[in-house]
């Protein structure tokens, strides 16, 4: 399922820098053309060996050693054609020429490998930095929360540096368990920022405030309120604009579950071993930056939306990460059946682990999105453990 409020990203920095340095990568290969039409032409009177040295070294700083490799037998076959071509082969300056362009293509491999060596670490560096920050914000959840066992589970896509904008948090307050999970558009600290905004409304107001709706409006409020400081996001996240969010609520003396949706994928419930999706009446708008999203559809929920969860359920809070994951022939995860294919007997913690086994198996490579899950079994008040 994929969600109704995505938009594409807008062309930015990253776009930018990608285009960069595609065209960076082109000019090795465009030099060595440049000279194999020179000497085709009039114009063969040039000399042109220096500039077949150039190839191999803009290589070594723009690419991998596979297309380095590349350039430098494009550069070589070159020299052996105009070498040819010229029946130059014999004389003092074919041979400067190849050793001229060998020297410079082993200084290149050298300097490449320093290079790649040094943004390696620099990546782990940033990485683990990122990693850390993430930590601190996004911490798991407690293993008991009142009428619940709880787990969760944080994934992070791909193997970049760069901090995601899933959320997520489960308290337990006066009205019962209390469960955030969302999603800001964009990555980077700008994200994470968002994040920092939503979860410190929901891990104070959650306390106090009685209805879930309003839980909901000051997280919104928050959002928008740090949105009108100059600077506090970047760009990439104000053209986004939006943040979808789901709050649930477990009562500790109704075998219910209550839901406030805002634009989130709906939670799943495993009931009898049947996993069911517990859909809004209508859909709502995400939490915006100003964008007004409340005006072209549905205004926010008015009050919170009730299902039953009985002991011995199991409630599935997720971010798009999980049901947007395709496999190579484009199919999407099919979350509902996978939990119905999990043993019920497993532990929350060990329930997700198995999840993440399966959309790794799934995917078959690394996440495009980042991932984050709640998953809550709710037990049997009697007893005190879960229902078979």
């Amino acid at each position: 399922m994929v969600s109704p409020f995505r938009s594409p990203s807008p062309p930015g920095a990253g776009g930018r820098s990608t285009v960069l340095l595609t065209l960076a990568q082109s000019v090795p290969f465009v030099i060595a053309l440049a000279v194999l039409i020179i000497e085709f032409t009039p114009a063969h009177f040039m000399y042109t060996g220096p500039l077949l040295t150039a190839v191999p070294a803009l290589a070594a700083v723009t690419m991998g050693p596979a297309r380095t490799a590349l350039a430098v037998a494009c550069a070589l076959t070159v020299s052996v054609i105009t070498a040819t071509y010229n029946q130059a082969w014999g004389t003092l300056q074919v041979y400067t020429n190849f050793l001229a362009l060998g020297l410079v293509s082993v200084a290149g491999f050298i300097t490449s490998s320093a290079v790649r060596a040094y943004r390696r670490h620099e990546l782990d560096e940033v990485r683990r930095i990122a990693m850390a920050a993430q930590e601190v914000i996004l911490r798991p959840v407690p293993e008991r929360l009142g009428p619940t066992r709880a787990a969760s589970l944080c994934l992070a896509a791909g193997t970049g540096a760069q901090v995601g904008g899933d959320l997520y948090e489960a308290v337990q307050t006066r009205y019962g368990v209390r469960m955030i999970v969302g999603d800001v558009r964009g990555k980077g600290l700008s994200a994470m920022r968002a994040v920092a905004v939503v979860l410190g409304a929901f891990r104070v107001v959650a306390h106090y405030e009685d209805d879930l709706v309003g839980v909901m409006n000051h997280c919104a409020a928050a959002l928008r309120r740090e949105a009108a400081v100059p600077g506090a996001f970047s760009e990439e996240v104000l053209m986004e604009g939006f943040t979808t969010a789901l709050i649930a609520q477990v009562p500790d003396d109704e075998p219910v579950v209550q839901v406030v949706n805002r634009g989130h994928p709906p939670p799943l419930v495993l009931h009898d071993g049947q996993a069911h999706a517990l859909m809004p009446s209508s859909p709502h708008p995400p939490l915006d930056l100003g964008m007004g999203l409340e005006d072209l559809i549905t205004g926010p929920p008015e009050k919170p939306e009730g299902f039953p969860f009985v002991p011995g359920d199991r409630l599935l809070l997720y971010t798009d990460g999980v049901i947007e994951a395709r496999n190579p022939g484009n199919d999407f995860f099919p979350l509902p059946e996978i939990m119905e294919s999990i043993d019920y007997s497993t532990a929350p913690q060990e329930f997700l682990e198995r999840l993440h086994q399966a959309l790794m198996r799934h995917t078959e490579g690394p996440l495009t999105d980042d991932v984050a899950m709640i998953l809550v079994d709710r037990l049997d008040e009697q007893f005190d453990v879960p229902v078979d």
